[in-house]
């Protein structure tokens, strides 16, 4: 076995080879780029070593330098993770070549099957099932037009050497062949500097079922079962399951020969996946093979109890695989959800920015065989810690949220609690949406294919909810407890009457109004006090009125109204507040009523950003005591800018970005005082 290796990847998976490496008594070295300097991977590793700029071309893609690294340090092999350069031959070639081990596949491997229509040449031969199409060297367009008239419509075109969803587009009838034929190669081109194409059959329901294979140096080749991989967004996956629901042991074994084929076929060695296209009748064919790790692994690992990164490290050192295929088994059902930084309802755009605030729920890092379903059967894989930043220049993953069951109703649930407990601040997240998905009919039925998210729109992005009484009660507890706080005078007496100052009146109640901005609304609520005991009052809220009474266990708020009883965790920034509750997030702006006195509101005043953007200017540092309409701070978003002003005079207490730094819409940008208070 090694004694050290490099890890030539970043963020989650990094952090996952690392985790197996330390229990193995491994060492590790981690690279980093100008963006990564204080990421999580870099403090997890034994050491670190600095590779280039922010740009993945610059850093994590300089072949030569991560060698050079290595051999430095003094590793003996080097993993690659996932992406970036996990399934370059010249790489795997180079390593090989400077004396150092590929945690991989033989360059031979990956260069067969690099190109799209030669790995299907190939699978033919080996009699693995492919779905009807044109994978020739032939391109002539006017050739590719009678493939697919032959082949029948719909047809799909694909990028020969593509991937990631890249290079695809259906065409529903000849006389759209021509101009999709078109822009697919102008993509292929651009993305993958080669315009080949390959014309298949359209399969109009699919599901997306994929095959973990694993092959060592002896001879030996086993499939560690099927993963479903069919709900996805712009042919990118979102949710993962193994076993595959619905499948027969007749079909798995069916898929599981197949892909062991294709893994001989090309004399594979280590970790690969062989994915396939299967139609709602059970027949299924070969698409492609990923000679890596799989962003998805962990689903596996969950069902097997084993370590694939463990057996990657035992193939790469020349040793066996540690079971045949007799002695692999299924326990139980495993779920994937992947926690993106984007925004669902805008076309999944990625978001950047930074976690403010992230709390998640009791899980293990790493698990492994009797251990491997962790508190709770919840493990979470990530590459961020809160007051990380995700960049534009890195995919904008978050961590991946895995999940174990009995069987797949108890992983659907624990899944769902899971989300409800994941919670984000900083940047726009997919959490709500994946809530969405794992509770929707569909989904929860396993009416599974491609398309899930398209055919389910309505129900995945319903209109915006307006914001309860429950969530509205969580803030005001939240405003209260900060009031409370700021008055206090003497923190070691919690008797003293100032710790509990309340709204007694003479001869009367106290009745305050609290404004808030959320969902698009000005929302009004009243706090009437009572005057015999000021440690009660009551809430009025769109037309409901409800006694009030709150209590505060650490993080935890608990809120009863009259008779119903409910809790959540509020997130304070300035006067924005993060409200976890029920599984949803709601942003309330608290209208502060000396901040605003004398605005109107289309004056604004709020310190928040208008639109998603950059800020490119900042004017004021901590401590500045500006007067009313004194710019602040400037952002940049589609070649506009956008100005914040001081609301009134007083003083900046904090500035929360930086230049440069993206921010989302509605993010707080600075935190203000108006005079009085800068005063007090």
């Amino acid at each position: 076995m090694f004694n050290k290796i490099l890890i030539a990847n970043r963020g989650e998976i990094a952090c996952r080879v690392a985790a197996t490496c330390r229990r193995l008594g491994i060492r590790t070295v981690a690279v980093y780029s100008d963006a990564d300097a204080n990421a999580r991977h870099v403090a997890f590793c034994d050491e670190a070593v600095h590779i280039g700029g922010p740009a993945a071309r610059d850093s994590y893609l300089r072949a030569d330098h991560i060698i050079e690294m290595a051999k430095e340090t003094g590793a003996q092999a080097i993993h690659p993770g996932y992406g970036f350069l996990s399934e370059n031959e010249d790489f795997a070639r180079a390593c090989a070549d400077a004396g150092l081990v590929f945690i991989g596949p033989p360059a031979s491997a990956i260069h067969a099957m690099g190109s799209k229509s030669a790995a299907k040449q190939l699978m033919e031969k080996a009699a693995v099932p492919l779905v009807p199409g044109y994978h020739g060297e032939d391109q002539d367009a006017a050739l590719l037009r009678r493939e697919a008239d032959r082949i029948g419509y719909p047809v799909l075109l694909k990028a020969s050497a593509g991937g990631g969803g890249k290079g695809m587009r259906v065409v529903d009838a000849g006389d759209g062949f021509e101009a999709a034929l078109a822009s697919v190669k102008r993509e292929a081109s651009a993305s993958f500097g080669d315009d080949k194409v390959l014309v298949e059959k359209y399969l109009t329901r699919p599901r997306h079922i994929e095959i973990q294979v694993f092959a060592d140096t002896h001879g030996n080749c086993v499939y560690l079962f099927e993963r479903d991989c069919s709900v996805q967004r712009r042919h990118q996956k979102v949710l993962e399951e193994a076993p595959a629901p619905g499948m027969t042991e007749e079909r798995r074994r069916a898929m599981g020969e197949a892909a062991v084929a294709a893994a001989r076929a090309v004399g594979y060695v280590g970790a690969g996946t062989v994915e396939f296209i299967a139609n709602q009748d059970g027949s299924f064919y070969f698409m492609e093979m990923n000679t890596r790790l799989q962003v998805e692994h962990p689903v596996t690992e969950m069902i097997t109890g084993q370590d694939l990164v463990e057996w990657q490290l035992r193939v790469a050192a020349g040793e066996p695989l540690p079971l045949t295929q007799e002695q692999l088994k299924i326990d139980g059902h495993a779920l994937e959800a992947r926690i993106y930084a984007e925004n669902p309802d805008k076309g999944f755009l990625p978001s950047t920015g930074t976690l403010r605030f992230l709390r998640t729920p009791p899980a293990v890092q790493f698990m492994r065989g009797g251990d491997a379903h962790g508190p709770a059967g919840v493990r979470i894989d990530a590459g961020v810690r809160e007051g990380d930043a995700i960049s534009p220049f890195y995919d904008p993953m978050i961590a991946k949220l895995i999940v174990w069951g009995r069987d797949r109703d108890e992983a659907l649930s624990r899944m769902a609690q899971a989300l409800a407990h994941y919670h984000v601040v900083g940047l726009s997240t997919n959490v709500a949406f994946l809530q969405r998905l794992v509770k929707s009919e569909a989904f929860r039925t396993a009416d599974l294919d491609t398309g899930l998210i398209e055919r389910n729109q309505t129900v995945l992005f319903p209109p915006q909810k307006s914001v309860g009484i429950e969530a509205i009660a969580l803030a005001v507890a939240a405003l209260l407890e900060r009031e409370a706080r700021e008055r206090r005078i003497d923190e070691a007496d919690r008797h003293s009457p100032w710790t509990h100052a309340g709204g007694w009146r003479l001869n009367g109640r106290d009745a305050r109004t609290l404004n808030f901005h959320g969902a698009g609304h000005k929302l009004e609520v009243v706090l009437k006090g009572d005057a015999r005991d000021t440690r009660k009052s009551t809430l009025i809220y769109a037309d409901q009125a409800a006694p009030f009474a709150y209590t505060f266990n650490a993080d935890d708020i608990r809120v009863d109204l009259g008779t119903r009883r409910t809790h959540g965790q509020v997130h304070l920034e300035a006067d924005t507040f993060h409200v976890f509750h029920a599984g949803r997030h709601t942003v309330l702006e608290w209208i502060d009523p000396l901040s605003h006195a004398g605005e109107s509101e289309s004056e604004g005043g709020k310190l928040t950003a208008p639109m998603p953007g950059k800020v490119i200017a900042v004017m004021v540092q901590p401590g500045s005591k500006v007067t009313r309409g004194t710019p602040l701070l400037v952002m940049e978003a589609m070649k506009m800018e956008h100005t914040i002003t001081a609301p009134a005079d007083g003083l900046v207490s904090e500035v929360l970005y930086g230049v440069g730094e993206q921010v989302t819409e509605g993010a707080q940008l600075l935190a203000f005082a108006v005079e009085e208070a800068a005063e007090a």
